[in-house]
């Protein structure tokens, strides 16, 4: 059995691009300890990232009508995987691209794999939005497998609504370090 770690979208779009916002950058830092954690675990330990990606017409989907700024356009540089945390992805790691805020083939991959995780832990951004997203649709795929959320690696711009996600992360199970 093995501990998963999942970094969310801790791409430079979010951190200090079109939808970056101050103090995304401070989380560089315990995430990037938490990757090089999981990665000395060999065998024990795996990484999954997810990436946001968009085309030239996400203006035209329904996220883009609700929050209409272009961002994590494939291939483009706010696609990317910000700082240190780029040079960490190993060619062993998965990456899940998503074109909104959950990744169904995320979940369907936790699903097929659930035997093969002890515990999953979520680290990235943005709490209330993408993070909780693809923690939601891991509780249901996989519901009796611990999920994990260290408050210190995870990160939103609005102050209120990060407490309020990680609140709810807590009402569905989801253990939370504070």
């Amino acid at each position: 059995m093995k501990k998963l770690l999942i970094v969310v979208d801790y791409q430079n779009d979010f951190v200090s691009g079109s939808l970056g916002y101050a103090g995304a950058e401070k989380l560089e830092g315990p995430i990037a300890e938490k990757i090089k954690a999981y990665h000395a675990l060999g065998d024990k330990g795996q990484v999954i990232f997810t990436m946001d990606t968009h085309d030239r017409h996400y203006l035209e989907t329904q996220e883009g009508r609700h929050l209409p700024v272009e961002h994590c356009l494939e291939g483009e540089d706010g696609w990317q995987l910000y700082g240190s945390i780029r040079e960490l992805k190993g060619s062993e790691d998965l990456v899940f691209s998503k074109p909104t805020f959950g990744s169904y083939e995320l979940c369907e991959y936790l699903r097929k794999h659930a035997d093969d995780y002890e515990s999953i832990e979520f680290v990235g951004l943005v709490t209330n939005i993408c993070v909780i997203s693809n923690i939601a649709l891991a509780k249901a795929a996989i519901p009796n497998i611990p999920l994990l959320v260290d408050a210190a690696c995870v990160g939103s711009g609005d102050a209120r609504l990060q407490e309020e996600a990680l609140d709810v992360m807590e009402s569905i199970h989801v253990e939370v370090k504070r």
